[in-house]
Formats: structure tokens, sequence, C-alpha cells
């Protein structure tokens, strides 16, 4: 009998990366009955998508409330599913709010259970992880230090690859040309963010900061990685590059990087950065009293030591960036050149091309 399968990922990121395990799915079992939560890259992989998701996810916190009545019914729904006998393998992927109360359903109903791409647990909730190792049956995780983390709390977790070591990263010179910069000039990447509020945080000292490097001569080009709908006011000096902030990053020489996925973006590209980060003071407070890790970003929490310079809250200031960034720019200095060397390093880190693949692998174990 072909397996059947219940593929969740509420979100498009998620969308997208089960997608490629659908594919290897697939690819193991082309009879497989595969239903799934979610969108359209699910759909093209050949997935029955039962519920779509754009009926479920929203932005916003009033919005995200008008969803959660559906979000029950979908819970309901399923559960009823599992109890059924419909499924003999979930795979959740990422989307913890829904998914870990997904999984404890299937626990109840003896759904074997694979969780793929794991919630950051490790940073600020490892009392949560407990409940995960009580619903879930592995996990496939995508850093290198979360295997470490979750067999502490007596989850089965393995590493399978970063998603990031499949996209192809353009060298400086395909960047280059594609932006029209020149090969000559020395260009500075700022990558404020994708959400309205980080961005309205964090642009105007990046912007600051930025600005002074310009009129000091430290780089001849400004480029920021900006989002479709995002504002940037007071960037008349600055050019705004709507679109994939890889390129951005990899035409530049250094980089002012919010914390967050970009971070590890910038070091697949080997791009010098600066890191930092800003939120509400209450927020900050908070985090400070329940963060468990001694990093904030990716990349020097993968590198398992400070690869990058961290700039947080009142320490992001745009004196401090320019003074941390500025050397840098010069790709000859020390400073610079110690900074591709542990960028080099992580990116080795971050696993080989398959994590697909590797999951499907895993599925099969789970199936039996």
């Amino acid at each position: 009998m072909p397996p059947r399968i219940l593929v969740s990922a509420g979100e498009p990121s998620g969308d997208l990366h089960a997608a490629r395990v659908v594919e290897a799915l697939r690819h193991r079992w082309p009879d497989a009955v595969i239903d799934a939560f979610g969108g359209p890259a699910l759909r093209a992989a050949g997935a029955n998508v039962r519920f779509p998701m754009e009926a479920y996810t929203v932005m916003g916190f009033f919005e995200t409330l008008t969803k959660l009545v559906p979000h029950l019914r979908l819970l309901r729904d399923l559960g009823a599913a599992f109890t059924r006998g419909d499924y003999d393998l979930t795979i959740l992927v990422d989307y913890p709010g829904f998914n870990l109360r997904l999984a404890e359903a299937a626990r109840r109903s003896g759904v074997r259970t694979l969780y793929y791409i794991a919630p950051q647990l490790w940073a600020w909730r490892p009392g949560r992880a407990r409940r995960f190792a009580a619903a879930v049956d592995r996990m496939a995780v995508i850093l290198p230090f979360e295997p470490r983390f979750f067999s502490s709390v007596g989850v089965e977790a393995e590493f399978v690859g970063h998603p990031l070591v499949e996209r192809h990263w353009p060298s400086r010179e395909e960047a280059r040309t594609a932006l029209g910069v020149p090969a000559s000039e020395r260009v500075l990447a700022v990558c404020p963010g994708s959400r309205g509020q980080e961005i309205s945080r964090i642009w105007p000292v990046f912007r600051d900061a930025a600005l002074r490097l310009l009129n000091e001569g430290a780089c001849d080009r400004v480029l920021v990685a900006g989002t479709t709908a995002g504002s940037y006011p007071g960037g008349d000096r600055v050019t705004v590059h709507r679109g994939e902030a890889a390129r951005v990053l990899a035409a530049a020489d250094a980089a002012l990087v919010k914390s967050g996925t970009t971070t590890l973006e910038a070091a697949m590209t080997g791009t010098p950065m600066v890191v930092a980060y800003l939120v509400h003071p209450l927020t900050a407070a908070i985090a400070k009293r329940v963060m468990t890790v001694r990093h904030v970003s990716l990349v020097n929490l993968v590198g398992e030591r400070e690869v990058v310079p961290e700039l947080l809250q009142h320490a992001a200031s745009a004196e401090t960036l320019v003074a941390r960034v500025r050397p840098l720019l010069d790709p000859a200095s020390p400073a610079s050149q110690a900074q591709r060397r542990g960028l080099a390093e992580v990116r080795g880190r971050l696993g080989h091309p398959g994590a697909a693949e590797r999951v499907a692998e895993i599925a099969a174990e789970l199936l039996g």
C-alpha cells in the first residue's frame, strides 16, 4: 500500500520548504497519497492542498485573532482524520503555534510525526521543548547545534543541512553586473529587514550610518535591500533595490544587517557585516531575562563564537555602526579578512545540498 501522508505548512516560506520535501517523497513513492495544509508551491509539487493556507494566514495582531476560529476548526477536522486512520504519517514544517497542537492530535491517534525546521526554542523557551518531545517522533533540523539541544530534552533530532545551501549565490561580478555597479566602487549593503515594524525602528540608524560613510568617502555607493512595500525616508543618496537581498549582499564589500536569516545570507555570499537589532525597550528587557543563548545572530550561533559584531539596542548607534563597519569596507584590512575566514567556516557548518531528500529518508524510517 502506498503511504498516506499529511503535510502541514501554514505560511509562504514553509510552503516552499515543504514543496521540496514532497518532490522527494514523490520520487520515492509516486503513488503516495499526500494531502496538505499549504499553498501554491506544495500544489505545484504534487500535493493535494485540501486546506489552502491563504484562508488562514494573515499579518498583524488583530488580523491574526480573526483567524483563530478557522485554525481551531482546521485542527478539529485534522484531528478527526487522524482518529479515522486517514494518515500513516504527518510532516509538519515550521509554523509552531499550530503545528505543535497538530502533532499532539496525531500522537493521541497513534500517527507518527516528523517535524521539519524547528522553532528556535533554544533561544528562550527550552521548557516548551519538552512539550515537543512528548508530541513528536523525529525532528529534522537545519542548524548544526540543534540536535544537541533537542536531544537534551528527549527529542531525536537529525541535522539535515540548511536550505540556503541549495540556492545559487551570485558572485561579486555577477551581482555587480546585474545591478550596474562598477567593479572599482566600494559598496555598502544595508539590510534593514522585511517587516514594517522592524524597518521603521532600524532604518533611521542604518541610514544615518550609511550617509556618514558616504560623506567621509569610506564607500562610494549604498545599496539597500528593500521590500516591495517598504518605506525608506531620507534615502535620496542611496539606491533601494526591491528584490532579493542576495544580489545586494553579493555586490557589497561590507554590510549593515538586521539580525535574522539575512545574516546567514550574507555568510553565503561571504560579505563581512555588522549585525544590529532594535526592539521596544520593554521587549528588550523581557528578552534579556529569558534568553538562554550568548549571541543573537545566527552567524555567531552557528560559528559558536563572535564571528561578526553584534550591536543591540542603545549600542546600535550610528556612530558605533560607522566605527565597526568602516574597516570592513576595505577588503585588504585585517578585520575584513578575519571575518571572511570566519564566514567560510560558518558556510561549511551549514551542511550540504539534499536536505529534502534527507527528510524523505527519515519519513521512510518512520513508515517502516
